[in-house]
């Protein structure tokens, strides 16, 4: 069995592979001043809900956007598990070739999806890939045909901007962002609601056409991940294909890949 974890901003994201298969996958708040005791104490919890006995992993690999929390990380499997993971170096150990500058630069997440979107949607077809995660930042990822990570965009993620508008707006309440009955909002709520999630579909649609644009190739694929990727895919026509589990089959890849 292989334990894959990703560290992003607001969740830790863990998954268990079967051979094959995502048997078992669970999400934790990130919190950047948690222990590895904390961590692994959590970990254990999961594990034993559902009654899988830790020395059944045969291996780990971990990717991480939080420096804070790498460190805690490792030292969990280690002390929890017995065994050092594969900590996910984009520019050396994806086995994609990374076109940003600098190659340190880019987030390992974004990578690992671009891996599993490639090698899912892009290489069997010969296409083009932009890959789209709407995680604590919203990110567009565009693969080359040839199967390089070219480089995105990077904007504020939904929630980011719930929270903003609550903090700097005196009069405006904070609101979950889901989707409203009507675009036209008849209460500051609902007007908020539309803002937010009407204003993102528009955002997907717009930055999506104008990556296909500069990349000269209109039918490349578009695919979602992160948290809002199925709210968001039923609204507009630039996702084609939504996968919740990209980020975590992309870290199976990358190591099978260093293990052979």
């Amino acid at each position: 069995m292989l334990l894959a974890i990703d560290v992003g901003n607001t969740n830790i994201v863990l998954g268990v592979f079967e051979g094959s298969r995502l048997a078992w996958s669970w999400r934790l708040a990130t919190h950047r001043e948690r222990t590895a005791d904390e961590l692994g104490i959590l970990v254990s919890q999961l594990f034993a809900h559902a009654g899988l006995a830790r020395d059944r992993i045969a291996g780990i690999i971990l990717s991480s956007v939080v420096p804070p929390q790498t460190r805690p990380a490792i030292e969990m499997c280690r002390r929890y598990f017995s065994r050092d993971p594969l900590v996910v170096d984009p520019a050396t150990s994806s086995g994609m070739p990374v076109l940003y500058e600098p190659k340190t630069d880019v987030g390992a997440d974004r990578v690992v999806n671009a891996v599993a979107a490639y090698e899912l949607y892009g290489r069997e077809h010969q296409r083009p890939l932009i890959v789209v995660d709407f995680g604590t930042a919203t990110t567009f990822d565009a693969i080359t045909a040839r199967g390089e990570y070219l480089g995105g965009v990077i904007c504020p993620g939904v929630q980011i901007s719930a929270d903003a508008l609550f903090q700097r707006a005196a009069r405006l309440p904070r609101v979950d962002v889901q989707k409203p009955a009507s675009v036209i909002g008849r209460t500051t709520v609902s007007s908020m609601q539309s803002g937010l999630f009407f204003g993102y579909v528009g955002m997907v649609d717009g930055i999506v056409a104008r990556m296909r644009a500069e990349l000269g190739q209109p039918e490349a694929f578009s695919i979602g991940t992160g948290g809002l990727a199925e709210v968001i895919a039923g609204e507009t026509n630039a996702i084609q294909q939504v996968n919740p589990d990209l980020t975590l089959l992309g870290l199976k890849m990358i190591w099978e890949r260093n293990r052979s």
